[in-house]
């Protein structure tokens, strides 16, 4: 097996337990990135999903991808709603029926949040608000959301443990702590419990490359494959604990099914370990090298972004005593994995 386990682990067996059993789960966001990758891993377990995306940052061809990844019997189990979170009633009509709630959508990005603070608040706040009260209506069986590293503020201590975090440093991060106030009010007021996941730095295939907003790692492959120049904000030595997708599905799959006494928790969702952008901009343009793309530029260095913090590292000991949960990639592993998806999806823009 590729990766850190060497052993069966608590998500292998839970694979193999919904491969028998069949579950109705809601997956907002789900043209996006990680609910793209969320539908896929459980259309293949032969589970029934309901999708929920207004394409803000979300695209149908994650979805036509999606569908020529899985067999027409599975395909069959997926019913997408084009509708917005921000409108309680789309929120109400994608729950009705639902055992397991996944909820993926928001306005990513510190700059974004910056440039647009209302629209954010309105798609992270309200929209978050209009999903926890429409899954306790609906009386799902659990719900579980996209929470967020940048929660951690100007904390500085590392690794970062869930207990621990400081002032937020963007509108973005405000946005992701108030998502789990609102679910800490919602267990101690109404006794509905979810569980956040606070992603650190998730990349992987059907993450958009294009845009003024676009993530680290598909930015910079693009920039590499096209020729274009690539920035580093800063001196290249900030560090991110960057997290491969599969993890991500893992850590979501494992929290929607876990026992009661691990829901109202935040769990930081990461592998454990930090990279600083050089590194990564080495590692990123050794893999391109591999896969015949010659290569001899070098980044450029610019001032540092308004917003971002100088390290980041997840301490992962919470979820793995509480979830099970056990990444399968590291970076490097990860990068290997998915960099023909970068590369083909690039080339064929």
């Amino acid at each position: 097996m590729t990766g850190i386990i060497t052993k069966p682990s608590t998500y292998h067996l839970l694979k193999e337990r919904l491969a028998n059993e069949r579950y109705t789960w809601l997956i907002t966001g789900v043209a996006g990135f990680i609910g793209s990758n969320l539908l896929e891993t459980l259309l293949k377990l032969n589970q029934c999903v309901v999708g929920l995306d207004n394409f803000t940052t979300g695209f149908q061809h994650n979805l036509d991808e999606v569908k020529g990844l899985t067999t027409p019997q599975q395909w069959t189990r997926f019913t997408f709603m084009e509708g917005d979170i921000r409108k309680l009633e789309d929120c109400q009509r994608a729950c009705s029926g639902v055992d397991f709630v996944l909820h993926q959508a928001a306005l990513g990005s510190v700059p974004r949040s910056l440039a647009d603070p209302i629209t954010t608040n309105s798609a992270n706040i309200t929209g978050f608000l209009n999903m926890l009260a429409a899954a306790r209506e609906a009386q799902v069986n659990s719900f579980t959301y996209a929470a967020s590293s940048s929660t951690y503020g100007d904390h500085r201590a590392l690794p970062k443990v869930e207990e621990n975090i400081g002032k937020p440093l963007s509108p973005y991060a405000v946005t992701k702590y108030v998502n789990e106030l609102y679910a800490e009010v919602f267990a101690r007021c109404y006794g509905f419990n979810t569980i956040g996941l606070r992603y650190f730095n998730v990349f992987g295939k059907r993450q958009n490359p294009n845009g003024a907003y676009a993530a680290v790692i598909p930015k910079w492959i693009a920039s590499l494959l096209n020729s274009e120049t690539v920035y580093i904000n800063g001196d290249g030595e900030t560090s991110r604990d960057f997290t491969y997708v599969e993890n991500a599905v893992q850590a979501n799959l494992l929290a929607a099914t876990s026992r009661e006494d691990a829901r109202n928790h935040v769990y930081n969702m990461a592998v454990g370990e930090r990279t600083t952008l050089n590194t990564l901009f080495s590692l990123l343009r050794d893999n391109l090298v591999r896969h015949g793309v010659p290569l001899y530029t070098e980044p450029v260095y610019r001032d540092f972004r308004a917003g971002d913090i100088r390290h980041s590292l997840a301490d992962v000991r919470k979820g793995q005593e509480l979830l099970g949960y056990a990444p399968t990639h590291r970076l490097a592993e990860g990068i290997a994995e998915a960099m023909p998806w970068y590369v083909d999806f690039v080339r064929a823009q």
